[in-house]
């Protein structure tokens, strides 16, 4: 499938269908108003969602009520904001005023925050509208999306499929057209098992770019869940995702861990190098995904990119201290959370996440700390040289919506398939993801890491590749109407 064929009837579809950069654009020039953006989306989501279930509460009333209101800014010539009357999603994970931040869990199904959370505040300050909420697994913890509280969101492309996790409510969204920009959060891989699995764009940012705090917090974080969590966005378009990020990293006097640095670094001179690796590590790595690597790096070749393919500092070491000393620190704050009020799934789930690390003591964990900083700085001083790195995200192709609750060793699997994503968490490393295709008919991407702060370099690599292969979800739509329960049609 070529990107002409991607593209098809891009402009014959409503106001749903248009990107970010599009909709603000078009809304600045009065050529649609925000009413009519907004009740585009509402629309596309009441025909749609509730097949996938990606939006989980339904904020349709108070979105309306917002569009008439920036409207009115409109014409009474106020500033507009860089997001002015653009709809967005916000994930069930985060507080946004007077509503439930769930969590995924009965037991916080009244959990009310009082306030917003510093990512929704810097949305809806650029002038954002909220259409809903997208759904996460119970705590945010899983490589799927399913909870007993909200239920299963399905993959818009496949409905046995994963749509990833945890901010798969977002992906699918983003994918169908539920609005251009859904917040999404990534301490594991949670913002880019979800654009890969449903064929959309994100890019995980480096620890500190943008601020994060829940006000309905009972208490702080562990210290490596704050080194390694991070707030994004999932969009459907590279573009968008730039503008989102743009707008999130904006600063919050909550979040101490809040860098002010430039989103847009100094120019480096060309050709920029580019080091690309398929080290699978043991790992029986699909030669479809190897062949999304060799397309990725010979179309960022054709684009003047000074592509190598070098060995990289290790992957493993991270990866695994991810399991050893995350996974203890989780247990130990969340631990008792899904003891208490989690189903047997999680319970089971986080039995396995130990399982597969060597669970550390105050000592270990301490010198575990100590040790990322050589691990980190052995990574600063190759991306000193190699700007970006080219390499797959997942090792595998997409795995069934409920691989992991199938038992230890699929759960070992998944995460032996994912060291370049938990890897580079533990490295607080930016790293995007974007569509590379399909692969044994799923869709399939590959993963960019940059130099910390310098998202703009891997959104710009990732602009090149989306150039050649186009947007996914507008081959999802041209399906629409045919049964969906496989993409092959599509690949």
């Amino acid at each position: 499938m070529n990107r002409d064929q991607m593209n098809r009837g891009r402009t014959n579809r409503g106001p749903w269908s248009r990107s970010a950069v599009e909709l603000a654009a078009m809304i600045r020039a009065r050529e649609v108003s925000c009413v009519e953006v907004t009740e585009s989306v509402l629309g596309r989501i009441a025909a749609h969602n509730g097949r996938i279930n990606a939006i989980v509460a339904d904020c349709s009333e108070e979105a309306l009520r917002s569009a008439e209101r920036k409207d009115r800014e409109i014409g009474g010539g106020a500033t507009l904001g860089p997001l002015h009357g653009v709809p967005v999603t916000i994930k069930e994970n985060i507080d946004v005023t007077g509503q439930a931040t769930t969590n995924g869990l009965p037991a916080f199904a009244d959990l009310i925050a009082p306030d917003d959370s510093p990512v929704v505040r810097n949305l809806l300050e650029a002038g954002a509208i909220i259409v809903g909420r997208t759904n996460t697994p119970e705590l945010s913890m899983r490589a799927t999306t399913d909870n007993p509280l909200r239920g299963r969101t399905l993959n818009p492309w496949d409905d046995e499929a994963s749509p990833g996790g945890s901010s798969g409510g977002a992906s699918a969204a983003a994918a169908m057209g539920f609005g251009p920009i859904h917040h999404g959060n990534d301490i594991g891989g949670s913002l880019r098992y979800p654009a890969f699995a449903c064929g959309v764009a994100t890019v995980k940012p480096t620890f500190g770019r943008v601020p994060a705090f829940n006000p309905s917090a009972s208490a702080e974080r562990g210290l490596l869940a704050q080194l390694i969590s991070v707030q994004g966005a999932i969009c459907r378009e590279v573009r968008d995702v730039r503008l989102a990020a743009r707008v999130l990293s904006r600063g919050d006097p909550r979040d101490p861990w809040w860098v002010p640095a430039p989103f847009d670094g100094p120019r480096l001179d060309p050709p920029l190098k580019v080091a690309v690796t398929c080290e699978a590590h043991g790992y029986p790595v699909n030669p479809q995904i190897l062949a999304g690597i060799d397309r990725a790096a010979d179309v960022l070749s054709d684009a003047g990119y000074a592509v190598e393919w070098v060995a990289t500092p290790s992957i493993m070491k991270p990866a695994q201290a991810w399991f050893d000393v995350l996974v203890s620190e989780i247990a130990h704050f969340l631990g008792p959370v899904a003891r208490d009020h989690g189903s047997e799934t999680i319970r089971t789930l986080f039995d396995h996440y130990q399982r597969i690390g060597r669970p550390v003591d105050p000592a270990g964990y301490r010198d575990a700390i100590a040790e990322r900083t050589a691990l980190t700085r052995e990574w600063n001083v190759f991306l000193d040289r190699y700007p970006l790195v080219l390499c797959p995200f997942l090792l595998r192709t997409m795995y069934a919506w409920d691989y992991d609750a199938q038992g230890f060793e699929q759960v070992e699997d998944l995460f032996r398939s994912a060291v370049y994503s938990t890897g580079i968490n533990y490295l607080s490393l930016p790293a995007g993801v974007v569509p590379i295709g399909f692969a044994d008919g799923q869709p399939a991407g590959v993963q960019i890491v940059g130099r910390r702060f310098r998202e703009d370099l891997i959104l710009d690599a990732m602009e090149v590749i989306e150039a050649s292969v186009g947007i996914l979800s507008h081959a999802l739509w041209d399906r629409e109407g045919d049964a969906p329960s496989s993409p092959e049609a599509a690949g």
